[in-house]
């Protein structure tokens, strides 16, 4: 599983430029990708219900909701991310 490009990760540089790697998937920083996207998702799926659990609450205020929307946006790009990567790596196999 090589792409052109390599593996999508989920992080950036510190200016926010995407990382890739590129090898056969097995090795430590693929290990710990995966690990961090497994934990990026998680911490998605429990904001989700942190959200349901404040809209729900008609006593949140602005800011407690502008915050919720913050860690949201936050979220959705990390989830994008690791979506755009898992993409990459399966249309490759079709590839293969």
């Amino acid at each position: 599983m090589v792409h052109d490009q390599g593996r999508l990760l989920p992080w950036g540089t510190a200016d926010g430029k995407p990382c890739f790697l590129v090898g056969d998937g097995r090795g430590y920083l693929s290990r710990v990708a995966d690990d961090m996207e497994r934990i990026q998702l998680g911490m998605a799926l429990e904001l989700l219900g942190h959200a349901d659990d404040m809209l729900a609450d008609y006593g949140a205020t602005a800011a407690q909701l502008r915050y919720l929307s913050a860690r949201l946006a936050e979220s959705l790009r990390d989830v994008h991310r690791v979506a755009v990567s898992r993409g990459a790596r399966m249309a490759d196999q079709v590839l293969e």
